[in-house]
C-alpha cells in the first residue's frame, strides 16, 4: 500500500542507496542515468578501446549536516495513526503499520510516547509489559528501525515509593528488551518557580539516573517546555509563604544542570519550545529590585555541556507574533527557527534529532497528514548540510 501522493517522484527515497546518497527517487535515477552514459561509449573501428569521455568534474557532494543513521522522529507526531483503527481505513494504522510507513520514509530512529494503541491493532491496545516489548523489538527490527528513547514513567513522588520504584525498573526493563540506550519524559523535572523544589529535583533525578545507567546502558533524560527556561526565583524579598520573590539571573534548568550529575541526568532539548523561551523570557527582577535584560540563547546553552544532549527535539516554527508563544508549529524545514546554525554550532553528529509536531495529526478532510508531514520533514531534515 502506498500512502504518498504526488510529491511521491520528488519526496520519496530512491531506496537504501538514495538515502545513503541523499538523493531523492529521481534524483538517483538522474544520477545513475549519466553513469550509464559515461560507460556506454562505443569503441572507434579499428580500436581495441574506447574512447574517454571528456566530462566535466563532478561537483563534490554536500555532507549532511545530519547523517540518515541519526534521524528520527518521537511517535507523538503520529499518534493519530498509531490510535486508529485498522478495521476503518487502508491507512497505516497500529505501531506495525506505521513502523513500516516510517522505515518507506527513511527514518531510522524512533522515540515513543507511550506504548500504547488502538485494541484492534495487531498486539493489542498496550503494549507496556515485557511481551509488548518483545513484539515491538521485533517490528523494529523488521523495518531496520531503532528504538533511541522514550517519553515514559518518572516516579512523581519524593522520597521513592516502592511501587513507583518498582514501576521505574519495569519501565527500565522495557527500555532494554526495546534496546534503548535512553529513556525519559515529556515533563520538565518540576514546574516550580522556587530554588527549594529544583533543589529536590535535581536529588531525585541523580537518584534515579544512577538506577537507571546500573540497569544497563540506559541514560535518563529529561525533555524541556518554554517555561523551564524562565528565571529561577532565588533570591531577594521574601513572601508571606517564605519563598524568594526576586531572581539572580539564572534560568531554572541552566541551575538543574549545574547541580545534576552529568553521568547520571541528561537533556533532550526541544528546540522549538527553547526559542519560544527566547521570544517570551527576556527580562527578570534582580535583588536590588532592577528589571535586567538577558536574552536567552539555546545554542550557546548546548554548546556549554553539549555531551549532555543525546536527543534533540526537531520541532519547527513559523513567527506569529499575534499568539504568547511567538511562533506557530509546522513541518520541519518550513519555518524560521535557524536549524543550519544550530546544527553546524554543533562539534559532534553525537545527537538524535527526533521530528516532533504536536499540530500534525489531520482532520477527516486529510486524515493522513501526519505522515504526510513526517515525510516532508524528513527530507527537509536531510537537505540540511555543513556547507
Amino acid at each position: 500500500m502506498n500512502f504518498f501522493h504526488a510529491q511521491d517522484d520528488d519526496q520519496v527515497e530512491g531506496g537504501a542507496l538514495g538515502r545513503k546518497l541523499g538523493l531523492t527517487r529521481r534524483g538517483l535515477f538522474a544520477a545513475t542515468t549519466g553513469m550509464v552514459a559515461a560507460a556506454a561509449v562505443t569503441a572507434l573501428p579499428g580500436r581495441a578501446w574506447a574512447a574517454s569521455p571528456i566530462a566535466p568534474p563532478a561537483a563534490p557532494l554536500a555532507t549532511p549536516l545530519i547523517r540518515d543513521s541519526k534521524r528520527g522522529i518521537i511517535l507523538y507526531t503520529v499518534r493519530d495513526a498509531i490510535s486508529r483503527d485498522p478495521n476503518s481505513t487502508p491507512l497505516p494504522s497500529g505501531f506495525k503499520a506505521v513502523f513500516k510507513a516510517l522505515s518507506d520514509i527513511g527514518y531510522e530512529r524512533i522515540e515513543f510516547a507511550g506504548y500504547t494503541q488502538h485494541a484492534n491493532a495487531e498486539g493489542g491496545p498496550n503494549l507496556e509489559t515485557i511481551a509488548g516489548a518483545t513484539l515491538l523489538r521485533k517490528w523494529l527490527d523488521d523495518n531496520g528501525l531503532r528504538a533511541e528513547g522514550n517519553h515514559g514513567f518518572i516516579p512523581g513522588s519524593w522520597p521513592l515509593t516502592q511501587a513507583d520504584l518498582d514501576r521505574f525498573k519495569t519501565t527500565l526493563e522495557i527500555s532494554n528488551i526495546l534496546g534503548m540506550d535512553h529513556m525519559g519524559t515529556g515533563n520538565d523535572p518540576t514546574n516550580s518557580n522556587y530554588k527549594a523544589d529544583w533543589d529536590i529535583a535535581a536529588a531525585k533525578w541523580n537518584t534515579l539516573g544512577e538506577i537507571a545507567r546500573n540497569s544497563g546502558y540506559v541514560k535518563l533524560y529529561t525533555h524541556n517546555h518554554d517555561v523551564a527556561y524562565n528565571f529561577l526565583l532565588d533570591s531577594g524579598p521574601l513572601d508571606a509563604q517564605g519563598r524568594p520573590t526576586r531572581s539572580s539571573g539564572i534560568r531554572r534548568l541552566e541551575y538543574f544542570l549545574g547541580i545534576t550529575d552529568p553521568k547520571f541526568v541528561n537533556l533532550e532539548m526541544d528546540i522549538y519550545w527553547a526559542h519560544v523561551a527566547q521570544y517570551r523570557y527576556k527580562t527578570y527582577t534582580a535583588p536590588d529590585g532592577s528589571i535586567q535584560t538577558n536574552v536567552f540563547n539555546p545554542l550557546a546553552l548546548v554548546q556549554a555541556q553539549e555531551g549532555r544532549y543525546p536527543l534533540f527535539h526537531a520541532k519547527d516554527g513559523k513567527i506569529n507574533t499575534a499568539t504568547t508563544n511567538g511562533y506557530d508549529m509546522v513541518p520541519f524545514g518550513t519555518g524560521n527557527i535557524d536549524y543550519t546554525t544550530f546544527f553546524r554550532g554543533l562539534t559532534s553528529q553525537h545527537h538524535y534529532p527526533m521530528y516532533e509536531q504536536d499540530t500534525a495529526p489531520g482532520n477527516a478532510a486529510n486524515p493522513n497528514q501526519s505522515l504526510q508531514f513526517a515525510e516532508i520533514s524528513y527530507n527537509n531534515m536531510a537537505a540540511l548540510t555543513t556547507a
